[in-house]
C-alpha cells in the first residue's frame, strides 16, 4: 500500500463524527433489542441494509482492485462473526454478551495495532482505550456477577470480540488501501454491505424449518420499514468509522465507536424503560474520561 502523506490525527471533528456513528450503531441495536426474535431481526436489518446499499453502490461505482482482497477477507471473517454472534445469543442474553463483544474488541485492536498496521498508541491513547472499554463493561453489564454462570455465552462473546478486532483491522487497512489508490471509502463500504447482507440472513433462513421460514416472511412483512431504517443506520455507522480510519489511528476510532453501548443504554432507558442506575452512571463518567484521554493522545 502506498504511504499516505496525510498525518493521522484524532481531531475533534473526527471524534464528533465517530460519536454520531456510534449513536447510529446504538439505534439499530436498540431496534434488535426491542424485538422478540433477535437473530431474525439482526438478519432482516442486514438484508435490508444490503438492499439500501445496492443503489448507492450503483451511484458510487465499484471500488478499485486494490481494495477487493480486503473485502473478500472481511466477508469470510464476518461469517465467523455471525456464527459466534448466534452462539452468544443462543447461550446468553444480549445484555451479557453484547458489552463483552464490543468492549473487549478495542483492546485487542490496540494490542495488534503495532504489529499489524504499524500504529503504536501513546500512553494517553492507551488510557483512553482502556477507559472506554472499562466504561462500556460498566454500562453494559447490568449484573456482572451472573456472567460466570454463562460460560458458553462468555466463550462465544470473547471469541467474537477477537473476530470483531480482526475485521476492524482488515477493513481499516482495506479502506486505506482503496483511498491510497485513488478510490473512495464509500465505494468500499457499499460493496461490503451489499455482499455482507447475504451471509447472516442465509444462515438464519437455513437454520429454520418450513414453518419457521413462513414465520420469517410474515415477520419481514410487518417489520421491514423499521428494519430498513436500522439497515440504513448500520451503513451510516460503519461508513463513518471506516472513513475516520483513513484520517485517524484505527485503535482510537475502534474504541470511540464502542461508545455505542452507552448510547444504547440511554436509548433503552428512554424508549424501553430500562433502569439506568448508579453503575451505568459511573460507566458513563469513565467513558467520557476515556474519550478525553483518547483525544489528548
Amino acid at each position: 500500500m502506498p504511504p499516505d502523506p496525510t498525518p493521522l490525527a484524532l481531531t475533534w471533528p473526527i471524534v464528533a463524527a465517530v460519536l454520531v456513528g456510534a449513536l447510529l450503531h446504538a439505534g439499530w441495536n436498540a431496534l434488535v433489542k426491542s424485538s422478540g426474535d433477535k437473530p431474525l431481526d439482526t438478519a432482516l436489518v442486514h438484508f435490508l441494509g444490503a438492499l439500501v446499499a445496492l443503489p448507492l453502490l450503483c451511484l458510487t461505482g465499484l471500488p478499485g482492485p486494490a481494495g477487493l482482497p480486503y473485502i473478500a477477507a472481511s466477508l469470510v471473517i464476518h461469517i465467523g462473526y455471525y456464527i459466534a454472534l448466534a452462539g452468544a445469543y443462543q447461550h446468553g442474553d444480549l445484555g451479557l454478551t453484547y458489552p463483552i463483544m464490543r468492549g473487549f474488541a478495542p483492546l485487542l485492536v490496540a494490542l495488534g495495532s503495532s504489529a499489524l498496521i504499524h500504529e503504536t498508541p501513546s500512553a494517553a491513547a492507551w488510557v483512553g482505550i482502556v477507559g472506554i472499554s472499562l466504561g462500556v463493561a460498566l454500562v453494559g453489564l447490568a449484573h456482572p456477577g451472573e456472567a460466570l454462570h454463562h460460560r458458553k455465552a462468555l466463550a462465544y462473546a470473547f471469541a467474537n470480540a477477537g473476530i470483531i478486532a480482526v475485521y476492524t483491522v482488515v477493513d481499516g487497512l482495506g479502506v486505506r488501501t482503496e483511498v491510497a489508490h485513488g478510490g473512495q471509502a464509500l465505494r468500499y463500504v457499499m460493496l461490503l454491505f451489499v455482499l455482507d447482507g447475504i451471509a447472516y440472513p442465509a444462515l438464519v433462513w437455513l437454520r429454520r424449518d418450513a414453518t419457521g421460514r413462513r414465520q420469517i416472511v410474515a415477520y419481514a412483512r410487518r417489520r421491514w420499514p423499521l428494519a430498513a431504517l436500522g439497515g440504513s443506520a448500520s451503513i451510516g455507522s460503519y461508513a463513518i468509522a471506516l472513513w475516520a480510519m483513513t484520517r485517524a489511528p484505527v485503535a482510537s476510532v475502534a474504541a470511540l465507536r464502542e461508545t455505542s453501548v452507552l448510547f444504547a443504554a440511554l436509548l433503552g432507558s428512554r424508549l424501553l424503560k430500562e433502569k439506568f442506575g448508579l453503575q451505568r452512571a459511573l460507566g458513563t463518567a469513565v467513558i467520557l474520561a476515556g474519550v478525553m484521554a483518547l483525544r489528548m493522545g
